[in-house]
């Protein structure tokens, strides 16, 4: 029989077993996230703030302010600030996640290890990347990123691009033409490049009506296809055409120096243009090992762990996990499950079974906001889409209004859910 004195010291053993490395001195796991945007800032606060202090937390990002992607389109069409972009770390680094504003640039898998730019080494019991995208350079005949940026900017990592390419719009002559070069497949937020091209207009049609939007796409369809060429019509009559691939929207070439876009051999002299280069994984994610022939990072879709390597996570735009849309709300969504597994593989901690959801906002012009999501759960083969939901041609003001205010709700809920 067990005896109250009997009961009491079973449990300080049971506890002490449990609690074993800070009782015995021994040193917290480690867990390095490299990259703080909605992917990885999101796994490291889950990850200090579920653990309650028994995982050693470090963030590695080279930005100590953080500017978004998602929303950026919001700034370009002049219905929010920049400086509404922009997050810093400072409630992260009081919720206990160290934060260092540095580059990762080599990843020792054997050695479990990560080495920053400063010369700094990290060790680590698991390693989450969250390094977004880089671009595929060669994509775009005739663009370059280091030599051409500043002259054709792709404005796809927000920023001073995305300042750039404001000024650039706001300051095109008078009946100008704005190209954009659209992305091929698979890409950062399906949705982007279109609300980009209403933000663009919505200026146009203030500053300078008479201008010309002209969209050449590699693909033969895009993400809310019918609800954007609704809004062009209906905002913007006349001034958005767009040139799918089997009009040769694919067959492309920029000439950055003479300010000329070659679309299927047909020569145009633009005052503005967008170029939106192939997309992979960020480069820390190859440096790593963890990529595949296409450049992007296959993944566990029950856990998010890479398929590579079992101490690596790979969250957000840089992971191939199946039908999930590389958006912000994506890779929140996938960082809280990749920090339930992370901290159940190092603590012992209850997890559950993975579940993933996603909604992409745009806005149309003011007040006609749309949207497309669905929720998500994994399977064998990949994350798979099990029910979802898009706006309808035809709605009325009163919802598209609705529906562009939750998109305002949504930022300032997830911007806190990342930053504190």
């Amino acid at each position: 029989m067990l005896n109250r004195r009997h009961f009491i010291g079973t449990g300080i053993v049971a506890g002490t077993l449990l609690t074993a490395p800070s009782v015995w001195g021994q040193a917290k796991p480690k867990v390095v996230v490299i990259g703080g945007g909605a992917g990885g800032a999101t796994a490291a606060r889950y990850l200090a703030k579920d653990s309650g202090g028994a995982i050693e937390v470090t963030l590695v990002e080279a930005n100590p302010i953080y500017t978004t992607c998602f929303f950026s389109n919001l700034y370009l069409g002049g219905f929010r600030d920049f400086e509404s972009l922009q997050h810093n770390y400072d409630k992260l680094a009081v919720g206990g996640v160290t934060v260092i504003n540095d580059t990762a640039t080599g990843v020792d898998a054997a050695a479990r290890t990560v080495t920053l730019a400063g010369g700094q080494v990290l060790p680590y019991d698991r390693l989450v990347l969250s390094p977004g995208i880089d671009f595929r350079d060669g994509s775009v005949p005739g663009w370059s990123l280091e030599q051409h940026a500043e002259i054709m900017p792709h404005a796809y990592k927000a920023g001073p691009q995305t300042q750039l390419l404001k000024k650039m719009v706001e300051e095109m002559p008078e009946g100008g033409v704005f190209a954009m070069i659209a992305p091929p497949n698979p890409y950062r937020c399906p949705p982007g490049p279109y609300e980009r091209i209403s933000m663009v207009a919505h200026v146009l049609k203030q500053k300078n009506p008479t201008a010309k939007i002209l969209v050449a796409d590699p693909k033969d369809k895009f993400s809310k296809q019918a609800l954007f060429e609704e809004g062009w019509q209906k905002h913007y009559p006349g001034m958005v055409e767009w040139i799918g691939s089997e009009f040769g929207g694919g067959n492309v070439e920029v000439r950055p120096e003479a300010m000329e876009v070659v679309i299927d051999g047909e020569v145009t002299k633009v005052a503005c243009c967008n170029v939106i280069p192939g997309q992979m994984a960020g480069k820390i994610a190859a440096i790593a090992g963890v990529t595949d022939d296409k450049g992007w990072a296959p993944v566990d879709p029950f856990s998010m762990k890479s398929k590579a390597d079992p101490n690596i996570w790979v969250l957000g735009d840089a992971s191939a996990q199946g039908d999930m849309p590389k958006s912000g709300f994506s890779a929140n969504s996938q960082a809280k499950v990749a920090a339930m597994m992370i901290r159940g593989e190092l603590t012992g901690s209850k997890t559950f079974p993975a579940r993933y959801s996603n909604t992409c906002w745009s806005l149309l012009d003011t007040d006609d906001g749309v949207k497309i999501g669905a929720s998500y759960e994994p399977t064998e083969e990949k994350i798979a889409s099990v029910e979802s939901f898009v706006s309808q041609t035809g709605e009325d003001a009163a919802l598209r209004k609705a529906t562009y205010e939750e998109s305002l709700g949504w930022y300032a809920g997830i911007t806190a859910d990342m930053f504190g």
